[in-house]
């Protein structure tokens, strides 16, 4: 699979979290049941600024924002997902089991 593709598919996963849920790189790789894991869904978010994406719902395995950096401030991030009713203190969503959305079990 070239990685325009895998990125758009990455993509197409993220694009269905509801509004004030997250989910984890782990999560969509696993879903997708990519071989090349949750780094390079990292890579993917980390270039889809610019795109249809709404790669501020997408945390690490333990619901820190650790892609933060790639969103032009380093509170652009959590920003976003305030807006959406999600609280975040010190860089790791509040009741991150609560607000976990995996895909692999809401999508059939």
């Amino acid at each position: 699979m070239r990685q325009g593709d895998y990125f758009e598919e990455v993509y197409a996963v993220v694009r269905l979290v509801p509004p004030g849920r997250v989910t984890t790189y782990g999560a969509i790789a696993r879903y997708l049941g990519l071989r090349a894991g949750a780094r390079m869904v990292g890579w993917a978010m980390n270039a889809a600024h610019g795109r249809d994406v709404p790669a501020h719902r997408v945390v690490n395995r333990v619901g820190v924002l650790s892609g933060k950096l790639f969103f032009g401030s380093p509170t652009a991030m959590q920003e976003l997902l305030e807006a959406e009713g999600v609280r975040v203190e010190d860089d790791r969503v509040e009741s991150f089991k609560t607000l976990f959305w995996d895909p692999s079990t809401e999508l059939f």
